[in-house]
């Protein structure tokens, strides 16, 4: 039997929602699957991973505080991802464009924090951030605009020249390198937590970052940028079609640049509140975000108030595993990872059909009629 793939003209709300939600249901069945098969009971593991571990517990408002500091840096990557997404510039640099924030942010942290007042050693820290990776994503888009260079394969390969140079501070003790801490014999990363933080709003015992609500404002901003501004017109035109901005006047040079700087300025300034709220510089500060942030803008179909809510729904499954492993020894925390490129796989199956339905080739019908 032969079939044709005929695009949708439209798909009701619900149908997506539906379809969505079952994607999500169907990989649970099968992590469940994969859990049964190791001898876990996947009710009670999945139960322990989406409560994260805070149910019963003395100390849940830790858990909250932990679960806000991988939710933070991973919206605002995910936000900054989605901008150049949305005018089809391929940015896959948000590793290399978030460890040269947080580089750049523990600079100023170990050099202005014994000097100058806290607020504004942290607005300084962001800042230096924002501006230390949103020139990274410039030269790529500058090189873009003029020779036509691949950004997908360039952004890939500056990721890797950002973790070489952060091994190199990491591993390598000299008179210049503050990044180090001096009392150690081995190389070993220094805290500048006593100097510089991020204060936190007290809530009874639980402290609520100050990081965890410019991330919501943000959040609005961008919203209201993409959809109710001219440069947010101007970037969904770019994405439809560079031909169409050109006849239409615009400058599409100036606004890729524009674009991407502000798309790895938001990376650079998660990277500078990840820093600035953990108090050190470390090999593993991305805690691979760059890459995550790709899977939540791709799932949340770059969709600002999805990103929020896809990145909720990640960071519970990767902090939650971590609570779980704590009780069920046998799964460690990569199976959260597994977890999460299913899901990832049967989003992307379900808004396939979402677009498209499956019919039987007229010729086929008419010969069984």
């Amino acid at each position: 039997m032969r079939v044709h793939i005929v695009k949708r003209e439209d798909c009701p709300l619900l149908k997506k929602i539906l379809l969505i939600v079952g994607a999500v249901a169907l990989a649970l069945v099968l992590g469940g699957l994969v859990l049964l098969a190791m001898g876990v009971n996947p009710l009670e593991y999945y139960f322990k991973m989406f409560t994260m571990g805070m149910v019963g517990n003395k100390i849940a408002y830790k858990a909250a505080e932990n679960y806000l500091k991988i939710l933070v840096p991973l919206i605002l990557t995910a936000l900054g991802l989605s901008l150049a997404f949305k005018m089809r510039f391929w940015n896959i640099g948000g590793e290399g464009q978030f460890i040269v924030g947080a580089i750049a942010a523990a600079a100023v942290a170990f050099t202005a924090g014994p000097v100058l007042p806290t607020p504004v050693v942290l607005l300084m820290m962001c800042l230096a951030a924002m501006l230390a990776a949103g020139l990274l994503g410039l030269f790529v888009a500058a090189l873009k605009v003029k020779f036509g260079t691949n950004e997908t394969l360039l952004t890939l390969m500056l990721n890797y020249i950002a973790l070489y140079f952060l091994t190199f501070l990491g591993e390598t003790k000299a008179d210049w390198n503050f990044f180090l801490s001096a009392e150690s014999a081995r190389p070993t990363f220094a805290s500048f937590t006593s100097m510089v933080s991020f204060p936190r709003i007290m809530l009874g015992k639980f402290g609520l970052n100050i990081c965890v609500l410019i991330t919501l404002a943000l959040g609005v901003l961008v919203y209201v940028y993409l959809k109710r501004t001219k440069q947010g017109y101007e970037i969904a035109v770019v994405g439809d079609s560079m031909g169409t901005a050109r006849y239409a006047g615009m400058k599409v040079s100036t606004i890729v640049l524009r674009t991407v700087f502000l798309s790895a300025c938001l990376i650079g300034l998660a990277a500078a509140f990840k820093v600035g709220t953990a108090g050190i510089l470390s090999a593993s500060i991305t805690d691979d975000v760059g890459w995550t942030g790709i899977i939540v803008a791709w799932l949340a179909k770059l969709s600002t108030v999805g990103i929020f809510l896809v990145s909720a729904l990640i960071g519970v499954l990767q902090y939650g595993s971590t609570a779980a492993a704590a009780t069920f020894a046998s799964v460690d925390s990569s199976f959260a990872d597994m977890l999460q490129g299913v899901i990832l796989f049967l989003v992307l199956a379900a808004d396939f059909f979402t677009r498209f339905r499956v019919v039987i080739a007229k010729k086929e019908v008419e010969r069984h009629g």
